[in-house]
């Protein structure tokens, strides 16, 4: 029998609770070739992204990606980031 990871059920639960709470959620991710985000929003590797109901669209959080549809600099892009990737789920 093989175990699941708990990091994406920690991960919706604080989602659920930051947006139940009425703060933003943000996602912080380490971006490599297995993260797709726009080219040139990346720091040193890594971004952070909103995850509210605003800043987001078809937001997906399964146990191996988060997935969403959003919005940089008026331009629509598919977002895609392996849990393993995610760093911290917050709320501002």
């Amino acid at each position: 029998m093989s175990t699941v990871s708990t990091k994406p059920y920690l991960m919706r639960a604080i989602w659920e609770w930051c947006v139940d709470q009425g703060f933003t959620p943000y996602l912080a991710c380490v971006v490599d070739a297995n993260t797709r985000v726009p080219p040139g929003y990346a720091r040193d590797g890594q971004i952070v992204l909103n995850l509210s109901h605003d800043a987001t669209g078809h937001l997906q959080m399964d146990n191996d990606y988060v997935t969403f549809q959003a919005r940089f600099a008026g331009t629509a892009h598919s977002i895609v980031v392996p849990v393993a990737n995610v760093i911290a789920i917050y709320a501002r």
